[in-house]
């Protein structure tokens, strides 16, 4: 799932080129100019970290860093042309996880994110090994039931239940068709028929938010297919 960042900067051309750069490497990136606009953003969007310019008009960056420790739990990094040891520690003591003085690389942007999301990301605790979310789904392997967020039962077929329970348990590996069929035991499925295939693309109508484009069940082109869990960035 890719990660979302929130950037408040009140410079028009930092912030297109902020949102350009780590768009096309994978992050979904929303924009404030000021203090304002990212609590009103916050109201609705789910962010995983932020980017905060300290000299904002009106409300400063540093208020809007202990606004966000205070009511909101993601990681931030601050961002500032005003090259003081002052601001830096005011900064980091409020809580903020890293700091970027004005003017910078990109690149740089992109690999403290990396590292603080990283740094910051929480391990996936697991409080009934037979309830594994998928999204905003629940697959109940004990009792083979799969459940939107509200509770209602998603119809699996015995036989998507069977793919969609090898794809959870193994997470993140590239299964060929042939080792899925062996996974499955079900050597009347026909390799060569589409058979793994068309159910694949019946699971993702019933598990993507956009089946035309899975972000669950990947397409490795000339291998095979890759679950990649929702907890992943």
């Amino acid at each position: 799932m890719q990660a979302t960042i929130l950037t408040v900067d009140d410079e028009a051309e930092i912030r297109e080129m902020l949102h350009d750069f780590l768009s096309k490497r994978g992050y979904r990136v929303v924009i404030a100019s000021s203090a304002e606009e990212a609590r009103k953003l916050l109201e609705t969007e789910r962010v995983d970290l932020a980017l905060l310019d300290i000299t904002l008009p009106g409300e400063s960056g540093l208020s809007l860093a202990r606004y966000l420790r205070e009511h909101h739990d993601l990681p931030i990094i601050m961002l500032t042309a005003l090259d003081s040891v002052i601001d830096r520690i005011i900064g980091l003591e409020i809580g903020a996880d890293d700091y970027i003085p004005k003017p910078f690389d990109p690149r740089e942007v992109l690999a403290r994110i990396k590292n603080v999301l990283r740094r910051t990301e929480k391990p996936l605790v697991v409080t009934n090994p037979e309830m594994i979310p998928i999204g905003a789904l629940t697959l109940d392997l004990g009792n083979q039931k799969l459940f939107a967020a509200d509770g209602a039962e998603i119809p699996l077929t015995t036989g998507e239940f069977d793919l969609l329970k090898i794809f959870v348990n193994n997470p993140n590996r590239i299964l060929s068709r042939d080792r899925i069929l062996d996974l499955t035991q079900q050597r009347d499925w026909d390799p060569f028929d589409r058979s793994v295939d068309i159910r694949i693309t019946r699971i993702r109508k019933k598990i993507e938010p956009h089946p035309d484009k899975p972000t669950f069940i990947k397409t490795i082109r000339g291998v095979g297919y890759q679950y990649v869990p929702s907890t992943e960035n």
